[in-house]
């Protein structure tokens, strides 16, 4: 299998420890900051002792990484207010920043790799119609829980939740979250499943 080295592994740790420590000097909402970074403060802890027992391909490790930067970039600003979803807004005459939809669509891109991962190398799927149903099932249900967690953060915090929630006033956020989740649970296997099965090459474990 084609894995990341330890020294890649590395400079991959670095750059979203350095990406944390950055996003937290003096963030918009600071609660804000830690409710979006919070799944890559349990990824890295996960990742590294799994490295040795369980390594992961490099394609995983490098989209895991990049999914990890936008979080931070979006727990610093808020989603709402990153300055590149303003660029954006702006250039397209968008109605809102759009910067958390591609925090959605990245949302299904890049668990889909890891599902389609973990389910190749420990259950007895194998490439076909139903691996490439059962990762996009994972990974709208991934988007389902996540909305459940706005909403009960939401029903905990009041109007305190509202920077988490960064609905921008549409009433249809939370179905376009799970929707783009969904376009890019497919979009990843579509242009991913080649590039993750030859680095998956003859694995055994």
């Amino acid at each position: 299998m084609v894995t990341a080295s330890r020294k890649e592994l590395l400079f991959l740790l670095v750059v979203t420890v350095l990406a944390l420590l950055a996003a937290l000097w003096k963030p918009y909402d600071l609660a804000t900051y830690f409710l979006e970074v919070f799944p890559v403060l349990i990824a890295i802890p996960l990742l590294w002792v799994t490295r040795g027992n369980f390594p992961l391909t490099r394609l995983v490790y490098w989209l895991i990484t990049f999914h990890a930067l936008i979080l931070i970039l979006g727990g610093h600003y808020t989603y709402a207010r990153v300055p590149l979803g303003d660029w954006v807004r702006d250039a397209f005459d968008l109605a809102r920043n759009p910067y958390d939809r591609l925090g959605h669509l990245t949302q299904g891109f890049v668990p889909a790799m890891i599902a389609r991962e973990i389910l190749l190398r420990r259950s007895p799927l194998v490439r076909g119609k139903w691996l490439f149903y059962i990762v996009t099932c994972i990974c709208m249900s991934v988007s389902v829980l996540y909305e459940f967690i706005e909403w009960w953060t939401a029903v905990i915090a009041g109007g305190g939740a509202i920077e988490f929630l960064g609905t921008q006033g549409d009433v249809w956020d939370t179905q376009w979250d799970m929707f783009l989740c969904t376009c890019g649970a497919i979009a990843g296997q579509l242009m991913m499943a080649g590039v993750q099965d030859r680095q998956l090459g003859a694995v055994r474990s």
